[in-house]
């Protein structure tokens, strides 16, 4: 039998709410139609909001959303997206689809629904086609509270008061979409940009986050962190706050990705080991950062994430609309998993994407709205935001899977909160159930205070307009409770949350 032992005496670390965010880009059907459809559209909407959209996130507790890219922040000018919407200048996305942006949702806009969700914001600022100058008046317009001509611009369109920015990346993908920069030539240009994102509100500084590497380039985030140290100011004193790190998850590679929805055992095993390797490339770039920051001050923002599939059929490849299975949900947990035990160094992530696109949480269709697995998986680990980080070990855990397509057989993340403690538990078996004991330090007894569970009969399983529930968070009644141990019986594929105290 395999067995969980937790140490709740031994506290590892704050796992920060924002490692449950969001990535909302002018991509498909993510903005338009999915979070915003105007104020005259015949859906209930606040100011143009999608009412249950934004009820559906809210009861995830988006801690974070990040706006407007992505590749597409890089092509991006603020100002066009200001002021008289019937005046807003038109473009056409050439990144995604080909399709024209009115840009009738802009700054105003983003921070109108940050407002209805309660959220942190950030704000991805273009370096590969825009100017020092322009980044420098768009922290000016949102954030200067006096006189200026940015503030009185924000004013005259209607906003008298700043608003807050948590969080400012420096450019997106600078390696690629946003300039096919080298990692020096970029440092020296972060260096710069930087030093124009003033910090007008002392009481709440913008967080500044350095265009990190794409999957396992190395080379990358050494050149950055070395360019961007020489001769340095106090790097610890806002200039530089979080470096990203980009991964997606495509089972048959970059070119073909393979279906959503139909997929073999190998298929399902593939997807779920290059989910597992999130957990290297954290502690790979985490070693090189360390050589520079060995005190961990600057935090790791994993901002794209999630799974990355061939679009449905029938729907414009630009788009990347697709459907989100059990896989998915394994997909969410074991990455959450991930980002908990490396908490010391990841502060922020970002699932690609919110609405309509990638691994969705919730997808739309007209008037229609289905809450996806992975929505509910996300419902799960909300327990764990803001929450400390416990020591915990598994052990008689092996490996299954398939040929070179092995990932551990569970994975498993522990943190307390308000006295409860909450544990989570992802079998990444296809085809069999687990015996897990679970043991505390303390052997004192414990009650069970919730449990619940996403699964379901079938992998492939999915929520449909037509049937928006087959897959969805259930109570878990798997256990058995004496004194201070707690026996799991976890069901194949499936992501478990138990909350004791």
């Amino acid at each position: 039998m395999a067995k969980l032992v937790i140490n709740e005496t031994n506290k590892l670390g704050k796992i920060e709410p924002e490692i449950y965010g969001h990535f909302s880009e002018h991509l498909g059907r993510c903005i338009y139609e999915g979070l915003y459809v105007g104020e005259n559209s015949d859906i209930p909407n606040v100011n143009g909001m999608r009412t249950d959209v934004v009820n559906a996130l809210k009861e995830i507790q988006v801690p974070v959303l990040r706006w407007p890219g992505g590749c597409f922040a890089d092509e991006y000018h603020w100002k066009d997206g200001i002021g008289e919407k019937s005046k807003r200048k038109k473009m056409i996305n050439t990144h995604w689809g080909g399709v024209t942006e009115d840009n009738s949702f802009g700054t105003h806009e983003f921070m109108e629904l940050c407002r209805q969700l309660g959220c942190k914001t950030y704000v991805n600022g273009n370096v590969g086609s825009g100017t020092v100058q322009e980044m420098s008046e768009w922290v000016e317009y949102m954030t200067f509270k006096g006189v200026s001509p940015m503030a009185d611009l924000r004013k005259e369109n209607g906003h008298e008061e700043p608003w807050r920015v948590d969080y400012f990346g420096v450019g997106n993908e600078n390696w690629g979409c946003g300039g096919n920069m080298t990692p020096e030539f970029y440092a020296n240009e972060y260096r710069r940009y930087q030093t124009y994102v003033r910090q007008y509100d002392e009481k709440n500084p913008i967080k500044k986050i350095a265009c990190g590497p794409n999957v396992a380039d190395y080379a990358w985030t050494e050149g950055v962190m070395k360019t961007c140290f020489r001769n340095a100011p106090d790097f610890m004193h806002g200039f530089m706050d979080l470096i990203s790190l980009h991964y997606y998850t495509h089972p048959e590679g970059w070119e073909i990705k393979g279906s959503a929805t139909d997929y073999t055992d190998e298929g399902w095993y593939k997807t779920l080991n290059k989910a597992y390797y999130m957990d290297e490339l954290i502690r790979r770039h985490g070693a090189i950062i360390d050589q520079y920051d060995p005190e961990k001050k600057i935090g790791l923002s994993v901002d794209e994430w999630g799974t990355w599939f061939t679009v449905e059929p029938g729907t414009n490849p630009g788009f990347l609309y697709q459907q989100s299975t059990v896989r998915d949900a394994l997909v969410a947990g074991i990455h959450f998993n991930i980002f908990n035990k490396h908490c010391d160094r990841v502060k922020l992530a970002c699932v690609a994407q919110m609405v309509n696109v990638l691994q969705a949480v919730i997808l739309t269709d007209g008037e229609k709205m289905l809450k996806t697995p992975t929505w509910h998986v996300f419902h799960m680990y909300r327990h764990h935001q803001g929450a400390t980080l416990l020591e915990s070990a598994l052990s008689g855990v092996g490996e299954t899977g398939m040929d070179e397509w092995k990932v551990p057989e569970l994975t498993e993340s522990v943190s307390e909160k308000d006295g409860v403690i909450t544990i989570t538990v992802n079998n990444l078996s296809i085809s069999d159930a687990k015996e897990l004991e679970v043991q505390f330090a303390g052997d004192k007894a414990m009650e069970v205070t919730e449990a619940s569970i996403v699964t379901s009969a079938d992998v492939h399983d999915h929520n449909t307009f037509d049937a928006p529930e087959v897959v969805k968070e259930e109570t878990f009644t798997g256990y058995r409770a004496e004194g201070g141990k707690l026996s799991l019986t976890l069901p194949k594929s499936s992501v478990v949350c138990i909350r004791v105290k």
